[in-house]
């Protein structure tokens, strides 16, 4: 399989320098341990030290109080005699290494959550600036169990794809899996999550959230910020889908619907099922593709674009309402036309290519 190189490098790198920022934390987490540690051992061999000072034993009550302000430098009155050169020297050691420790390790905290909350702001503002740069890209507008696998399809098919979910915590969980996945947090309803998400840009938004009023509102949303875009939107409801494509929905997709047609397709056709699943489990992530042919396309007879390929076969040519199947090479293409192609996303890549 051949690798498309920016996306490859990008990716890599993106990869790099989020074990990067864990490896730091990592280093930053063992700090903090370690300086624990430690300051555990300077309050055990004060309160030792105190316990049995002069005058001794005190109670373990006394010698960790005495360990305690001698750490913290506070200074209150002393429970226990601090008498002669050893006493003295004893808890001026405990003093500076109690406190120069307990230093330590506050500074390791504000460390810490101050390089997760800049680096989370960094790389948001990096991944904004990759998100302006998109052009043709799809939104997915729901990140649960079908904007997951939306998602996942696209990226397995070469497509760029950015997500917007409301729910901070699934984005966390899921979103990192993904190197390849921009995401937003926010409401996919809002003009703005849209416009920051590049919808005048976008080829797609997908409205797959789990209510149907918000997949309406995404629908309508979408399609006043950009007429020309595709939108696809689910809906769990028959009653909701003329709503949702009266409001600009291209395409509505009832997933119990469509459930129910594929059980029986599993039942009385089971063989055209079976490749369809191979295909999308298949290691070249083979797929049923259609290409448009540009309006500034050239007509011309099917056999001179010699469209023979290991990555793709031309499956049919759709005309209008006409399709056709398996056509010969004197079959004239023309603008409009749409090639039904089973490929690669390289072989996809040839073909639009080959097309101009």
């Amino acid at each position: 399989m051949k690798i498309q190189f920016p996306l490859y490098f990008r990716n890599t790198f993106r990869r790099k320098s989020e074990v990067g920022y864990s490896n730091q934390l990592t280093r930053i987490l063992r700090r903090i341990a370690m300086a624990g540690i430690v300051l555990l051992g300077f309050m055990l061999l004060g309160t030792v030290g105190f316990y049995l000072a002069e005058n001794g034993p005190h109670s373990l009550s006394d010698a960790l109080y005495m360990t305690i302000i001698t750490v913290t430098t506070v200074g209150y009155a002393e429970v226990v005699p601090v008498h002669g050169i050893w006493m003295r020297l004893f808890v001026g050691l405990i003093s500076i290494g109690g406190f120069g420790t307990l230093t330590f390790l506050f500074t390791s905290f504000s460390v810490f959550f101050l390089e997760a909350d800049l680096d989370h702001s960094i790389r948001r503002r990096r991944m904004q600036k990759q998100i302006d740069n998109l052009n043709g890209h799809y939104i997915v507008c729901g990140f649960g169990r079908v904007g997951r696998n939306v998602a996942s399809e696209l990226t397995v098919t070469g497509r760029k794809v950015v997500v917007i979910e409301i729910d901070q915590p699934v984005l966390q969980e899921h979103a990192s899996r993904e190197p390849g996945l921009f995401w937003l947090h926010g409401d996919g309803t809002d003009d703005d999550m849209l416009m920051l998400a590049g919808v005048e840009r976008a080829a797609g938004v997908f409205a797959v959230t789990s209510d149907d009023a918000k997949n309406l509102m995404v629908s309508l949303t979408a399609k006043q910020l950009n007429s020309q875009v595709r939108v696809v939107a689910r809906s769990h409801e028959v009653r909701n889908s003329v709503k949702i494509r009266k409001a600009g929905a291209d395409a509505v997709v009832l997933p119990d619907f469509t459930g129910g047609l594929r059980i029986v397709s599993m039942m009385v056709r089971p063989h055209v099922v079976g490749i369809l699943d191979d295909m999308m489990r298949s290691e070249r992530n083979i797929r049923m593709e259609e290409i448009p042919l540009p309006p500034d396309f050239a007509p011309r007879p099917l056999g001179e674009m010699a469209l023979k390929s290991a990555d793709y076969i031309l499956v049919a040519i759709r005309e209008g309402a006409s399709w056709h199947f398996n056509p010969e090479d004197d079959f004239l293409l023309a603008p409009g036309f749409v090639l039904v192609v089973m490929a690669t996303p390289e072989g996809r890549r040839k073909v639009e290519a080959a097309l101009g």
